[in-house]
């Protein structure tokens, strides 16, 4: 599901920070009382009457400097504006209306986006002052919003006016129902935009040697014999340590955002590199998020093999990524195209394995036969009953299994039961996960 991008922007010092933590509801963004202390872009989540919001924390831009660091920080802030489906323009009604800000109205009217006037530091409930009528002048369409980032007040009123003023997202399957959407990520250049490109038939999208070419998400349809597919194209994950600018962060951020609306992410890991941390790093973001993957080692065609090639390199993949043992592996190579259209069988197949659905009847039949061959754990004497197992969900196949102690449910004994089920119903592909629930919890 598409989660909107709230930015929230203004100059230095109006309390952008402070209405971040607020809102997210931990100290993530550091707070001083110094203009330009947050320099890189932060974000984080945020619900409000059941709809999830992606907020984003900028630096506060200074339209007229000459700062190299300033600049920097207005050109990442246009980035944010300019990703953004709702912007909150901040401003401190204690200084009234500034120059620089109506230079940055001037700016966020020519994005053409909803923005929302906040002015903060509006902390006498019911008695506004003078000041705060003056950011009418600014010629915003919605209503200023009194606004108290430290003691929070405002805010529901603030949030009731995000919601209403986010345009209408379509559903991203809202042309195609029953095609699959395919986030193709990994590490900077390693050929994720010339596998889709190779998919397509042309060059829609740029292909260039120098990483980080693809700084957003970029959504392909395309059908075949095999079926329809939304093949979503991503930034390059950088190293953490990598990440020192906020193109760079947004870009991970756009990218985790893909792996939640896609159905199935392809790995692409890069065979002249071999299997690297970034790479272990990336995938675990897809295990997180509960996806069917496949990993895809490109550029194989430029390796020098031997006879053991192949298994040797997917010993390397599987002893790094130790719990994702389920997503196959396949060697291609973009370039060439090089075993390209083995991908689509794979999709379909990974697909319908994390869509899955399975008895109630047939998983006990399955508990019954694992309960019998390997006895629960026990502790002083207490044992582990396991009573029941159904499945709750899909992608993921989920399970809920009730017992008698879940303290004594070790984590052995669950990947023991998600072992027998793999063995019984495949799940290839997919994660699978197993919630313990003791008899008598609330469900």
């Amino acid at each position: 599901m598409y989660k909107p991008v709230i930015a929230i922007v203004g100059r230095p010092n109006v309390g952008k920070s402070t209405l971040f933590n607020k809102l997210i509801g931990e100290r993530r963004a550091i707070v001083e009382d110094t203009p330009g202390i947050t320099r890189d872009r932060i974000y984080g989540e945020t619900e409000w009457c059941g709809k999830k919001f992606i907020v984003v924390d900028t630096g506060g831009i200074e339209p007229k400097t000459d700062d190299v660091i300033l600049k920097k920080m207005r050109e990442q802030a246009q980035i944010a504006i300019d990703t953004a489906d709702v912007i909150l323009f901040m401003c401190d009604v204690r200084s009234g209306v500034t120059a620089d800000d109506r230079d940055i109205a001037v700016m966020l009217k020519k994005s053409g986006k909803p923005v929302i006037p906040c002015i903060n530091k509006t902390d006498a409930i019911g008695n506004l002052p003078p000041e705060f009528y003056e950011f009418y002048e600014l010629g915003f369409e919605n209503d200023l919003i009194a606004l108290s980032s430290i003691h929070g007040t405002g805010t529901g009123d603030m949030l009731d006016a995000v919601i209403a003023a986010l345009p209408e997202i379509p559903d991203q399957g809202d042309d195609d129902d029953d095609a699959i959407s395919v986030a193709v990520i990994g590490k900077p250049n390693a050929g994720k935009s010339s596998l889709i490109n190779r998919i397509l038939g042309d060059d829609r999208l740029i292909v260039s040697d120098i990483a980080g070419t693809t700084r957003d998400a970029i959504d392909s349809r395309f059908e075949n014999e095999h079926g329809k597919y939304n093949f979503i194209d991503t930034a390059g994950i950088r190293r953490k340590s990598r990440v020192n600018d906020r193109i760079e962060q947004f870009s991970v951020l756009r990218a985790k955002m893909a792996v939640e609306r896609a159905n199935v992410c392809i790995l692409m890991i890069d065979a002249s590199q071999g299997i690297t941390e970034q790479d272990e790093k990336i995938a675990g973001i897809v295990h997180e998020a509960g996806k069917a993957c496949i990993i895809a080692v490109n550029k194989w065609d430029s390796i020098e093999k031997d006879n053991d090639s192949v298994n040797s390199f997917t010993k390397d993949v599987y002893t790094a990524l130790s719990y994702m043992t389920y997503a196959p592996i396949l060697f291609i190579s973009a370039k060439t195209g090089q075993r390209v259209d083995r991908l689509f069988e794979m999709i379909n197949y990974v697909y319908n394995q994390t869509t899955m659905r399975v008895t109630t009847g047939m998983l006990n039949d399955v508990l019954a036969d694992a309960v019998n061959r390997v006895q629960p754990p026990s502790d002083k004497g207490r044992r582990l009953k396991i009573y029941y197992m159904t499945q709750t969900s899909v992608a993921p196949p989920t399970f809920v299994t009730f017992c008698n102690n879940s303290e004594l449910f070790h984590f052995s004994y669950q990947r023991y039961l998600e072992n027998c089920l793999r063995k019984t119903f495949g799940f290839k592909g997919t994660p699978v996960r197993i919630v313990v629930r003791q008899k008598g919890e609330e469900e």
